[in-house]
């Protein structure tokens, strides 16, 4: 990055090395960036409070609250945070979602729509139909090909290797621009039950689960109104974050959604 950028760095819901993945952000040149978690940073997304910022990047899951093997609590946003948001959309300004960030608000739909997908914990309604709860798998080595020429995959080869946590989850594929794909298969006996582990503790269990055959992307642009829109899957822990390929993802995300470079 030439110039500097500013970003809010909007965090919790969802346990995290913390360091580990603030170097990410330590070592991207001429990066100002301004770290506030859940709840606080909701007061934050609106027209007055982000124009403070060039992009703004999730790695938070609100609106989720976990109990020991019981169902978790689901919670939509208040009206006026849903319409300050939708309302940062249309103006253009810049969102990253990273990892777990597309499981938040499991229960806005439109919440999904300016993502491009969603991971559900339980089973729940998306697009008029009810959709399994999503899968997930740690510590997978997975090979990720680049599908296009892009800004965000720039300085990227042709394909690259991660260890990280997949996600077996629903993508918007009519609305997204594919941006990677992983050679992983993403079949239900691949992946592990979200809902029973965090409504019975049976982790890494997928015994009785059913889900169908899930997308392979794993990165995608959306641009929604005047905004740009970049969802990284990756980011679960410290070996995602120390990916070069990763850290070249998130700077390279981080300036194309900015306002800075947004067409006027």
């Amino acid at each position: 990055m030439d110039e500097t950028y500013k970003i809010l760095l909007s965090v919790k819901g969802h346990p995290y090395e913390r360091q580990a993945f603030y170097d990410i952000f330590d070592d991207i040149d001429n990066l100002d960036w301004t770290l506030v978690e859940q709840p606080a940073s909701q007061a934050l997304f609106n027209i007055n409070q982000a124009a403070a910022y060039d992009a703004l990047v999730l790695y938070d899951m609100p609106g989720i609250t976990f109990h020991e093997n019981a169902p978790p609590d689901i919670t939509s946003p208040p009206e006026v945070y849903q319409r300050d948001f939708q309302q940062l959309v249309e103006a253009g300004h810049g969102f990253v979602f990273l990892h777990h960030a597309i499981a938040g608000w499991q229960d806005w739909e439109a919440y999904s729509e300016i993502i491009g997908g969603r991971f559900f914990y339980l089973p729940r309604e998306l697009r008029g139909e009810m959709r399994q709860d999503s899968g997930y798998r740690h510590d997978v080595t997975h090979q990720v090909e680049v599908l296009t020429d892009h800004p965000v995959t720039a300085g990227l080869p042709p394909h690259f290797e991660i260890t990280d946590e997949p996600y077996l989850y629903e993508v918007f594929e009519d609305v997204v621009t594919p941006l990677l794909r992983s050679d992983f298969s993403f079949t239900a006996d691949n992946f592990y039950s979200a809902a029973a582990a965090v409504c019975e503790g049976r982790l890494n269990d997928n015994s009785g689960w059913e889900h169908n055959k899930g997308s392979p992307l794993v990165g995608w642009t959306r641009e929604v109104g005047d905004s740009r829109i970049v969802y990284l899957q990756f980011g679960d822990g410290p070996s995602a974050y120390a990916n070069p390929h990763y850290r070249r993802l998130v700077a390279n995300a981080i300036k194309w959604v900015s306002t800075k470079n947004r067409p006027v």
